[in-house]
């Protein structure tokens, strides 16, 4: 069997991956400082171990999740493989 030609999607470009990463870092870290200081001092700690448990959560995400270049080859194999219609 012939491995399915996908063609290259732009995540996989250097500069719009860094652009992104980079654009929506620095509006989240606009709205952590927001948060913070909308926030009552007693409630801090709260805030602070959410963000943790978000922070942990992105990187497991970033770390283990395939990319959509991978989910694409990925959802090419499965098609090859289920049946079509009515066949058996």
């Amino acid at each position: 069997m012939t491995e399915p030609t996908v063609p290259p999607l732009a995540e996989a470009r250097w500069l719009w991956r860094r652009l992104y990463v980079f654009l929506a870092s620095l509006g989240l870290w606009t709205l952590l400082a927001d948060a913070v200081a909308r926030s009552e001092p007693q409630a801090l700690p709260r805030l602070a171990a959410g963000l943790m448990i978000l922070l942990g959560l992105t990187l497991v995400l970033y770390l283990v999740a395939p990319s959509a270049q991978q989910l694409i080859v990925l959802l090419a194999h499965l098609q090859d493989r289920l049946p079509r219609g009515g066949e058996r």
